[in-house]
């Protein structure tokens, strides 16, 4: 017999992580409701670079939240309100590039498109996503399996889900944006996706200061 866990041991807390993370990290937030109004502002495959952005700072909240340094540096009260001011900062320069940017049929690739360090600056700074990925990491427990081998599990699956959930989210907008090739719904789509990302990273902000 090999010296595994048992495969309910193993598949309950799973299943567990992976509903938790479709539910919690993948809820709207500044960095989903972002790269889905990115897609549809530009099309899929120019908001590659800002998706791999967000992709690549939420697995640096994660693997931070791994390590334990999440908790040790929002126990300095003077951390948080420099990410929130960081988020802010940036969610408002990309609200408005998003909703300024031109019609697709009338763009001719010269238009700058939200870049991959904004997109991992957002994400790094987001105060949603050390809260969400922090919930759901701790949320599930491997039962007799060793600390390491639990992290590493968790990192690995929670890795994919971040890689799936925004991409998810990046498809959505793009294949909206397929309809927004009239200027004038172009500029009101464009419009609305830039409030709702605004009032997402507001709602996010409260959140962390209405305590």
């Amino acid at each position: 017999m090999g010296q595994g866990l048992p495969a309910m041991t193993i598949w309950q807390p799973l299943a567990t992580l992976i509903l938790a993370s479709l539910v919690v990290m993948g809820s709207p937030g500044p960095a989903t409701i972002s790269v889905t109004a990115v897609g549809a502002a530009f099309g899929f495959r120019r908001s590659l670079a800002y998706l791999s952005g967000i992709v690549l700072g939420a697995i640096a909240v994660l693997l931070a939240v791994a390590a334990g340094v999440v908790s040790m540096l929002m126990s300095q009260p003077r951390l948080a309100p420099v990410l929130i001011g960081l988020s802010a900062v940036y969610i408002v320069y990309l609200a408005v590039k998003i909703a300024t940017a031109p019609p697709l049929s009338a763009e001719n690739g010269q238009a700058r498109t939200p870049s991959l360090a904004g997109g991992f600056l957002l994400a790094v700074a987001n105060p949603k996503a050390y809260v969400a990925i922090a919930a759901v990491y701790a949320g599930s427990a491997f039962a007799g399996a060793p600390p390491i081998a639990e992290a590493a599990l968790k990192i690995a699956v929670l890795t994919i889900m971040i890689v799936l959930i925004h991409t998810g989210w990046l498809i959505a907008g793009a294949s909206f944006a397929r309809l927004l090739h009239h200027p004038r719904v172009s500029r009101v789509v464009n419009i609305l996706f830039a409030v709702v990302l605004l009032a997402s990273a507001v709602m996010a902000v409260w959140g962390q200061w209405g305590r």
